[in-house]
């Protein structure tokens, strides 16, 4: 697969805690460059990444990241804040505590109100896989399917392993027509990105497509 048709799936991603406004400017220009789907960086960003990207660049955010254990009153707040900044997607972390002890109509109710407070913009429900169990991402598959987000993502990166080309067969398996799926954490090179496209995601989540893409200019890219 063509790197610049790989791009066109990229969530362009920074949201390490020590970034700056520098930094930020930066991935969004090698987005923009690059026509990546969107960028992803931290709430704090949104408002001056939408100011400079303008129309030229979808921006992406995190809500209840990494953790996912604020409260939905927190996360809805955390989403409208986010919209009226001039988000266009939403990446929401769920209370991985409730799916431990199968509260999973907790999770679709929260899954909702987010949906409800996004406006319209993008929702992507990530589900941390590394810290599930198969049974665990299967019927969070179905939850995501019945509280009608846009896609189900599988990993923050900031957990104890990102996305698995089984997590995302797993998916695949089991959400409903109206989802779509996102991976994302440790995509590391073109064969990665390529195996998960192949494998039905529609969005990655990774800074290092875009790295490889800049690194390939001389060679004519």
């Amino acid at each position: 697969m063509d790197i610049k048709e790989i791009l066109k799936y990229v969530d362009h991603t920074l949201l390490k805690q020590e970034a700056t406004w520098e930094q930020m400017k930066v991935i969004c220009d090698d987005a923009m460059k690059f026509s990546t789907a969107s960028v992803c960086v931290p709430p704090s960003f949104v408002k001056q990444c939408k100011d400079y990207c303008g129309d030229n660049m979808k921006i992406c955010t995190v809500i209840g990241f990494p953790n996912g254990y604020n409260t939905t009153a927190v996360k809805v707040f955390e989403t409208e804040d986010a919209v009226k900044n001039g988000a266009d997607e939403i990446d929401m972390v769920i209370n991985i505590g409730w799916a431990k002890e199968k509260k999973f109509d907790l999770i679709k109710e929260e899954i909702e109100a987010i949906k409800t407070a996004c406006d319209g913009k993008i929702l992507k429900v990530i589900i941390e896989t590394c810290l599930l169990s198969e049974d665990e991402k299967i019927e969070l598959c179905k939850v995501v399917t019945e509280a009608k987000a846009d896609f189900i993502k599988t990993s923050t990166g900031f957990s104890t392993a990102g996305a698995t080309r089984e997590d995302i067969k797993i998916f695949s398996e089991n959400i409903g027509g109206n989802v779509k799926m996102k991976a994302a954490g440790g995509i590391a090179s073109l064969t990665d990105a390529e195996d998960f496209l192949k494998l039905g995601a529609e969005r990655l989540g990774t800074s290092r497509i875009v790295s490889i893409a800049k690194s390939e200019q001389g060679s004519g890219y």
